[in-house]
């Protein structure tokens, strides 16, 4: 190329100029520190599906506290001049919905009962389902809280113990879990139901005997990853005990995953009570709850859906509520484990 096809440019004076002024002052931001437990709520109210849960479950509780209240029926009053009634509800009615109509007859008037209304309607033997379908929740949030407790004060500790002391200890203990984990529920609640009589006693009993395992198994898991690390043998050295370790250094640093096993074991204990009580194994009559009502209502399902279809809402709704709610307590404790 010649020298005379070069184009020769001309820079000026204003042609560059500095990214920031150099003589401007270097300010450097502060943020206000915040506390794991702040954190851990602020994740929570970021995840949209555990406040719907949440918002789910405070109503399901107040319901089942409140609920069999709200008429003069009890769980077990039986009417059968009022049998088989279909929802019914006030207001609702005019809108062409809930009006106690079934294939176009109005079954109240047709019995005579026009003045009086079920929400949820009435069983073949004429119970309110409305006041039965709430007491049949406590039964399932009584089995929840009871899991919750059983994970905590049995699993945990079997878990820490086992996790901490290792070696034979360790060997024994999961030899233990294994052979009881072994034995279907189905079985035990069965050969429970031979020595005491069937009801949620029997039901706590049989999680008692095998529903802590998957927690012990947990905890466990923890306590060998953190069993080594340096401020677990500072505290040794420096003569601590063994169950203060467990305690007061370990325990601390594992609640987090621990409070979220306890959550994931509500749903598993509703639908074993549920499950149970619809085999028959369950809560004896009159009592009721959310599997024995499924059971009475499956029997009706093609001439009186409406019979199954209340329990079966409400039975859904607790347990999908309860999963997302475990869900958002996982994200929040661990934003990690959402991208795994």
């Amino acid at each position: 190329m010649a020298t005379k096809d070069l184009v020769q440019t001309e820079f000026k004076a204003d042609d560059f100029k500095f990214a920031y002024d150099r003589n401007a002052k270097l300010i450097d931001k502060t943020y206000n520190s915040t506390s794991y437990i702040k954190d851990v709520f602020s994740n929570f109210a970021k995840n949209k599906g555990a406040l719907i849960g949440i918002v789910i479950i405070v109503i399901i509780v107040i319901m089942a506290i409140i609920g069999p209240y709200f008429n003069a029926h009890t769980y077990k009053s039986i009417l059968i001049e009022q049998a088989s009634l279909p929802p019914r509800i006030p207001l609702l009615e005019n809108l062409g919905i809930f009006d106690g109509t079934r294939n176009g007859i109005d079954i109240y008037l047709k019995k005579g009962v026009s003045d009086i209304y079920y929400w949820f309607g009435s069983d073949t033997q004429g119970r309110d389902l409305f006041t039965r379908v709430w007491a049949g929740t406590r039964v399932s949030l009584i089995i929840a809280v009871s899991a919750v407790l059983i994970d905590i004060f049995i699993g945990m500790i079997y878990g820490l113990v086992s996790g901490y002391f290792g070696g034979k200890v360790d060997i024994l203990m999961q030899r233990i879990a294994e052979i009881l984990n072994g034995i279907p529920q189905l079985v035990i609640v069965t050969l429970l139901g031979l020595i005491l009589p069937p009801g949620i006693t029997s039901i706590i009993f049989a999680l008692m005997i095998t529903g802590w395992i998957g927690m012990s198994r947990i905890a466990r898991a923890q306590v060998l990853k953190l069993k080594e690390q340096e401020y677990i043998l500072a505290s040794k050295t420096l003569g601590a005990r063994d169950f203060a370790i467990i305690f007061k250094d370990i325990l601390p640093n594992i609640f987090g995953q621990i409070i979220i096993m306890s959550m994931f074991s509500i749903p598993n204990a509703i639908f074993m009570e549920a499950y149970l009580s619809f085999v028959g194994l369950g809560v004896p009559a009159p009592l009721a709850s959310l599997g024995s009502l499924i059971s009475e209502g499956y029997k009706s399902i093609t001439v009186m859906p409406y019979i199954i279809l209340s329990p079966i809402i409400v039975l859904a709704l607790l347990m999908l509520s309860f999963n997302l709610f475990a869900d958002g307590l996982r994200d929040a404790f661990d934003p990690k484990m959402k991208q795994m």
